[in-house]
């Protein structure tokens, strides 16, 4: 089966399906939903990129009562990245049926917003083990009426330690129910868990025929490896990289060098507060940082098109971290390039990971790297609560700040922030133009990130 079409889907979802351009179903979609449709539970080893996030959205929503204002569905994620992304691709898929909430819980952000969002109902809970057992325990999330449980990249919440958590939360919930549990591998411990929560499961384990991204792969024996963090820089002419660290005492350090070298550089790791991580995200992807220093949970659900590189600046222990982290280039059909910094006693670890690839000396300095990004972000305070358009941005910029449309970067709009990516010669000016001019007939606080 390649087409959506014979599927019992409801008519809205094929509306959607037929808008967002999805035609013909990937692998692990074929084997997947008719089984979800029929309420089964299902166990799939699919990996990122695979289409399982449409699968069970797809399953999700096909039984949603959209009268009916309570959790019918909870997504577990590893990381609010993931969260929101797949948060992203169920609103999606929603918007021909209408009326259909979902709350993304996670942590890092104050739980008084999500308790209040609480009050008023939702169909589908969308977040991560630690934050949705808290509000479970304070007795403000109900899910007694909750029909499908997803875990999503289940591999990667038991090696968080989320374990005791998800199988807490499971608790919760009530004996007639699905389960679908989606898997990159199938470790021991994900088999004890999946036949602990899971009823008369089918295993899954499809090959994705889609076409593999190009990436190639490099791997350089340095001393140095700041040093040769420049080096490779200057020498693949790379404009733009995550750069992955295995911690974020390292990670944070470095990005902090790496702005003194006016390389501009800003860091992402699991200790920032959510606000924090939501700017540094928002910031690489509109261009006013090129370089983010990240570690592998804080990195985990990161989507960038047009990324230039991913470089290990540490070298990942094990080798599911390493296919991750090489995963955030070479998307959407475009060539990826991933570099690795090997110190000499790494040498035989790197081995062990089995790449295709030998390591080889550094190349010749040619000479240092200044990479300042051309644009900078502003940020407003008001976003979607507070009715604030990005055409209204747009127009105040064009009519307060003599802008034109093709100055103006992307924006990006939370419930009440919005962010502006603007040329960095202008960023100040337009700022002074702007913090005491009406847009949309308000004056709104503004200041400038960096």
């Amino acid at each position: 089966m390649s087409s959506f079409d014979p599927l019992p889907l409801r008519a809205p979802l094929k509306t959607a399906l037929k808008r967002l351009n999805f035609t013909a179903m990937t692998p692990i979609q074929s084997a997947s939903l008719p089984m979800i449709l029929e309420g089964k539970d299902i166990i799939a080893q699919a990996s990122t990129g695979s289409g399982k996030t449409l699968a069970f959205a797809l399953g999700i929503l096909n039984k949603v009562n959209p009268k009916f204002f309570a959790p019918q569905a909870v997504v577990l994620c590893p990381t609010r990245e993931l969260a929101e992304q797949v948060t992203k691709v169920i609103r999606s898929c929603a918007s021909e049926i209408g009326n259909i909430k979902l709350l993304t819980l996670c942590g890092g952000v104050p739980m008084k917003g999500q308790i209040h969002s609480l009050t008023h109902g939702a169909h589908i809970i969308v977040g991560t083990p630690g934050r949705v057992l808290k509000l479970l325990s304070m007795n403000t999330l109900d899910l007694n009426a909750c029909g499908t449980m997803v875990l999503d990249e289940a591999d990667q919440m038991v090696d968080m330690g989320f374990i005791d958590d998800i199988e807490a939360i499971f608790g919760y919930l009530p004996t007639q129910r699905q389960t679908l549990l989606f898997s990159a591998t199938y470790p021991d411990s994900i088999k004890t868990l999946s036949a602990r929560l899971t009823h008369e499961a089918h295993f899954l384990k499809t090959q994705n025929t889609t076409a593999k991204p190009s990436i190639t792969e490099v791997a350089y024996l340095v001393n140095d490896k700041l040093s040769a963090l420049n080096i490779v820089m200057h020498h693949h002419a790379i404009v733009n990289a995550i750069i992955f660290c295995n911690t974020k005492i390292v990670a944070a350090e470095l990005c902090e060098t790496l702005n003194n070298r006016r390389i501009h550089a800003i860091t992402l790791h699991g200790d920032m507060e959510q606000f924090h991580r939501n700017e540094a995200i928002i910031q690489f992807r509109n261009g006013s940082a090129p370089f983010l220093v990240a570690t592998d949970v804080a990195g985990r659900g990161i989507d960038i098109e047009g990324l230039d590189a991913i470089i290990n600046y540490d070298l990942p222990q094990q080798s599911d971290r390493y296919v991750h982290r090489i995963g955030r280039t070479g998307r959407a059909g475009m060539e990826g390039l991933a570099i690795t910094l090997i110190s000499p006693h790494q040498k035989e670890s790197f081995i062990a990971l089995q790449r295709p690839c030998e390591p080889i000396e550094l190349p010749i300095a040619k000479g240092s790297k200044e990479v300042i990004t051309p644009m900078r972000t502003i940020c407003i305070d008001a976003g979607k609560k507070e009715k604030l358009r990005a055409g209204d941005i747009v127009g105040a910029l064009i009519h307060e700040a003599a802008l034109t449309k093709e100055q103006i970067g992307k924006i990006d709009q939370l419930d009440h922030l919005s962010y502006v990516a603007l040329p960095r010669e202008l960023a100040e000016k337009i700022y002074n133009k702007l913090k005491n001019r009406p847009i949309k007939g308000r004056i709104f606080r503004l200041w400038l990130l960096d």
